[in-house]
């Protein structure tokens, strides 16, 4: 027996698109709301987008809405700038973990649209860090899904999916790192950013298949060479967080300050080994630049803590303060360099912090908030006078007279591409420090602080 067919009515469409268009409308409309700042307006609209959920199709059509005005907004999002891990980062702090964890969902519905091989490192390790996968059986099912995986009902899921449409229509441009999905290619990354725009596409001619004498033995061979730079890179980057996390886990401050005195004279030989192989092979190259968070609480000596980290590694640091998160500009191995050094030095002093435990004035009010952010203060100063000693130290002990222009060019490139980046940056000042307890604390932990890795870098640079 053959089973009956419905066929598709003209009404069936004509309806389906009616509820499309009512739905948009009630979703425009909450956004606006939200972005006028009328959250009581914005609520109306949600109860007008879930108070029908007896009515055919009308559910489905809420979803279809909400899903391709999230699509979009992540792409409005990459397209000013923004790369998945800061959209999920500014989405859970101005918002919720929840929202967060819903833009991640979003990030790995948008991602199957674009092969592999056009999606640049960066953003490849940055989606693998966030998990973005996708974990449900199709996209129509995902928003009850979702409900079911967060413990809620649908109305929180309109409303959070509203939110973030909200957010990520709103965000401000940002000088782009890398390019953009679908146009890198295999092995790229937005690590070589050109200085002289700012943004990177990744790719040189040698890289590509296409490109004249790409299938030369000289181009092969300096393709090899690339592979083996980078391997060594990865090698030796992994011996420096092996040996970041000894240091923070270690209960003898003799032992962390016996590493600390080699670490930053080791990280800045290893950014002069590389200067001066690429001097040598007439490879000026480029600035690029990452973004690392700055969290709350005491965002303010923390983004001065990633400066002197930067800034002794040759590197320099922009605080987006309202975004949390700052945007260091150098060349490769130095970013690596930073972003690892500044999330060591953060465990150790956040771990002495919380030791020092909680203080009180003489009539028993809290001075804890105050002596942590002095603590905080301190230990930046003390950290930036220390990794400054030892990268003098460093570039002395290199000598030669081919390094200073060789070092010179290559802080004119960070300069150019900071000043192409940021065309209206201003400096500010940090706060002052009201609790001279704390400024003292925070300067004995910054003494015994280990910025170790260097050496390991430089060994076994030197050894491959």
């Amino acid at each position: 027996m053959r089973k009956a067919r419905r066929r598709a009515r003209p009404g069936d469409a004509t309806a389906a698109a009616a509820l499309a268009e009512a739905a948009g409308e009630l979703a425009a409309q909450a956004v606006r709301s939200l972005r006028l700042g009328d959250a009581a307006g914005s609520r109306r609209s949600v109860a007008e987008l879930t108070g029908r959920p007896g009515a055919p199709g009308w559910t489905l059509a809420v979803h279809r809405c909400l899903a391709a005005r999230l699509r979009h907004g992540i792409t409005t999002a990459w397209e000013r700038g923004w790369q998945p891990a800061d959209v999920v980062r500014f989405a859970s702090r101005r918002r919720t973990a929840r929202h967060g964890r819903l833009a991640v969902d979003v990030i790995a519905g948008e991602m199957r649209a674009y092969p592999s091989t056009t999606v640049d490192d960066l953003w490849r390790e940055q989606l693998a860090v966030l998990g973005a996968a996708v974990w449900w059986d199709d996209d129509d099912g995902h928003p009850d899904a979702w409900c079911e995986r967060e413990g809620v009902e649908d109305a929180a899921y309109v409303t959070c999916a509203i939110e973030l449409v909200q957010l990520l229509e709103s965000l401000p441009r940002l000088p782009r790192l890398g390019p953009l999905p679908g146009t890198s290619s295999t092995g790229t990354s937005s690590t070589g950013a050109s200085s002289g725009t700012g943004t990177s596409s990744g790719t040189d001619a040698s890289d590509r298949t296409d490109a004249p004498g790409a299938n030369s033995p000289g181009a092969g061979a300096a393709s090899r060479e690339r592979v083996r730079e980078r391997d060594v890179d990865q090698r030796t980057l992994g011996r420096v967080r092996a040996l970041l996390a000894k240091a923070e886990s270690t209960e003898f401050p003799e032992e962390a300050e016996a590493l600390s005195a080699r670490a930053q004279e080791l990280m800045a030989r290893h950014s002069i080994d590389h200067a001066l192989l690429a001097a040598e092979k007439g490879d000026v190259g480029g600035a690029a630049g990452r973004r690392i968070a700055v969290d709350n609480p005491y965002d303010s000596p923390k983004a001065v803590l990633l400066t002197v980290v930067a800034d002794a590694n040759r590197c320099r640091a922009v605080w987006h303060r309202e975004l949390g998160f700052s945007t260091v500009v150098g060349h490769p191995a130095d970013l690596a360099a930073v972003e690892m050094l500044f999330t060591s030095l953060l465990v150790q002093a956040t771990s002495a912090m919380v030791h020092a435990g909680p203080r009180r004035d003489a009539r028993g009010r809290s001075r804890t908030r105050s002596f942590r952010h002095a603590f905080l203060n301190a230990y930046a100063a003390r950290c930036g006078e220390r990794l400054r000693e030892a990268a003098d130290r460093a570039t002395a002990g290199a000598g030669g007279t081919v390094l200073v222009p060789v070092l010179a060019a290559r802080d004119r490139a960070v300069e150019q591409a900071v000043g192409t980046m940021f065309p209206n940056l201003a400096e500010g000042r940090a706060g002052s420090v009201s609790n001279y307890e704390g400024w003292v604390a925070g300067r004995a932990a910054a003494d015994l602080a280990s910025l170790n890795g260097r050496r390991e870098i430089t060994g076994a640079y030197r050894r491959s």
